[in-house]
């Protein structure tokens, strides 16, 4: 990170906040933000730090689903105008392929050295270092300075992201308060607790620590009064009965033992439920180092968003199961579509979780109170959730983490653009030596450097995609006689291709298929009109505009909801309309080129 006003020798601090009302101070100044949707430009390039926000997410946060025409010119005056107000504290924005990244520090923006604080808590009460783990738990929630970004919840995006940063906020004090408990702190924790208790009555693990900090302090009835008070408020909001351990809890106070409230060093028993990882995983370390950067925040959601085969679950799977000590709650992977391709009611897929977190079944002819039982089990533990091949946002709202330290990974051809806050992470082909290597393992290295003109020219048939690659690979090495300039001659011909990646209970047309047959009809059409293009090259929106009959205008807003869609894919940096160039993922270029041949 370059030089900043605070790290430059002996200038003034520079203080950003996000954990209550915007604002950013250097020393004793307080800058001047701008207008509002300046402001929501600045607030969302602070919800991530020190990471790129594509030009598309600034915008929905700034506009939602109704962007001006003007909305990228727009965008880049907000940022030209906040690069020079934020100029005494450094040079902070950048622009890069992914859109805008603002710099930052722990020690500036308050998010960061929050986050900071309970890391470093959390280590300590693993090593039952309560009294440490209560002061850097006191700490960070001493940062908080109320409802963050109160002026700006007219966007979507950063109310989403306040929600998450407020629940954040409340496990950390209910950590504390736990940390406190444990070491002898019951007149302070009851104090801190009652103002949070007013505002989030039905949080039981709250609740929990209300009333054995009353007991511990003498003060049993009002303990009693407070079990009282959440199981009237537990029934009449969300029919339900307290949990298990706050009825514990009540029997011990009624018996008159000394009332025991979880430390932060008792975890609840870890869930595990992976499929194996991908034995023959090969490359993308950049995509890998992110998605694990991105995964280990609290609270996150993060979308894996690739073509057919690209390699998105390989990828997920593979990052889930290096993870083991960063959710010490569990690990859950989750099909989101039936063994029949089909899409799998929120209800059954509900079902499968509160099997996995060990929950009675509540009734499958109620999913909302099924969801209220899993989000309550997920509340107070750090699991990471799986959710593989999402075909719309609707059925993953009930799954979600309604609050807490729980991540979630999702997978999805689309982009889920609806779903927000969330970091997207877009999988390109494999570079060319990627490829190479995932085929040397399936068919040895000595066979690729015999002959590597031919192992290029197969990989590159194949789309550099991980589906396709693999099962040239695995069908190259049964058939141990063919020679790879023989079998690249067969994949030279793109209609030949899907007919050769057949190999076993692989069958790459057919993981195609099913990809096509969920598109909405208007997208197919629109891929079919696309089909004659030149099959994985790029092409521009006049060319798009040429090859499906369309005006300009009109091509422009067909490419974005296709780009939505996962069924075209977008530049990667910010450019001009025409200059701008788009691909149809490789895969689905050819089985549309085949179906438009088997209608003709």
């Amino acid at each position: 990170m370059r030089e900043t006003p605070e790290t430059a020798g002996g200038a003034a601090p520079v203080r950003i906040r996000v954990l209550g009302p915007l604002s950013v101070r250097v020393g004793d100044e307080v800058l001047p933000l701008g207008p509002l949707k300046q402001r929501v430009v600045l607030a969302t390039l602070l919800c991530t730090p020190n990471r790129f926000v594509s030009v598309d997410q600034l915008t929905e946060a700034v506009w939602a689903d109704e962007p001006p025409r003007t909305a990228r010119k727009n965008i880049q005056v907000y940022v030209s105008a906040l690069r020079r107000t934020l100029a005494p504290t450094g040079d902070r924005l950048v622009h890069g392929p992914g859109g805008y990244l603002l710099r930052s520090a722990e020690s500036e923006l308050d998010s960061l050295a929050f986050q900071a604080c309970v890391r470093t808590a959390r280590q300590a009460a693993v090593e039952a270092s309560y009294e440490r783990a209560a002061g850097l738990l006191d700490r960070a929630r001493r940062l908080w300075g109320g409802p963050p970004l109160p002026e700006l919840r007219c966007s979507e995006l950063l109310r989403a992201h306040a929600d998450q940063l407020t629940s954040r906020y409340l496990t950390v004090s209910e950590d504390w308060a736990e940390a406190a408990l444990s070491v002898g702190r019951a007149r302070e924790v009851v104090e801190a607790v009652g103002e949070l208790i007013e505002e989030h009555p039905l949080r039981e693990r709250l609740r929990a620590v209300q009333m054995t900090a009353l007991h511990r302090a003498g003060r049993r009835t009002e303990a009693l009064a407070v079990f009282d008070d959440v199981r009237q408020c537990l029934s009449r909001e969300l029919g339900l009965s307290p949990s298990p351990v706050l009825v514990a809890l009540h029997r011990s106070i009624l018996d008159g033992k000394e009332a025991d409230a979880p430390t932060p060093a008792r975890r609840p028993p870890t869930v595990t439920a992976l499929p194996a990882d991908v034995p023959d995983f090969e490359g993308r370390s950049e995509l890998l180092s992110e998605l694990l950067d991105q995964a280990v925040r609290g609270g996150s959601v993060t979308v894996v968003a690739g073509s057919a085969g690209a390699g998105k679950t390989a990828l997920a799977l593979h990052a889930a199961h290096r993870l083991k000590d960063e959710f010490p709650g569990g690990r859950i992977f989750v099909r989101l579509h039936a063994d029949d391709g089909s899409i799998r009611p929120v209800a059954s897929v509900l079902s499968e979780l509160l099997a996995h977190a060990g929950l009675r079944k509540v009734s499958s002819d109620d999913p909302e109170r099924s969801a209220a039982h899993w989000r309550g089990w997920l509340a107070d533990r750090r699991v990471l959730l799986v959710l593989d091949d999402a075909a719309h946002e609707a059925g993953l709202r009930p799954i979600l983490p309604g609050e807490g330290r729980s991540a979630v990974i999702v997978t999805s051809r689309g982009l889920l653009a609806g779903l927000a806050p969330a970091f997207r992470l877009q999988i390109p082909p494999m570079a060319v030596g990627e490829a190479l290597g995932l085929l040397g393992r399936l068919i040895g290295v000595g066979r690729v450097l015999c002959d590597r003109a031919a192992a290029e020219r197969i990989v590159m048939a194949c789309g550099l995609l991980p589906l396709a690659v693999r099962a040239a690979g695995l069908k190259l090495a049964v058939l141990r006689h063919l020679p790879l300039a023989e079998y690249a001659d067969r994949l030279a011909d793109p209609r030949m291709v899907l007919d050769e990646l057949i190999v076993g209970d692989i069958l790459v047309r057919d993981r195609v298929s099913s990809e096509w047959g969920e598109l909405d009809e208007r997208h197919r059409c629109v891929l079919l009109g696309l089909a004659g293009l030149p099959l994985a090259g790029r092409f521009t929106v006049d060319e798009a505009a040429a090859a499906l009959g369309y005006g300009l205008e009109r091509t422009l807003r067909t490419l974005e909801l296709m780009i939505e869609a996962g069924a075209v894919v977008s530049p990667a940096s910010e450019v001009t309309v025409h200059a701008a160039e788009y691909c149809v993922p490789y895969l689905t270029h050819l089985y549309a080129r085949e179906t438009v041949g088997h209608r003709a």
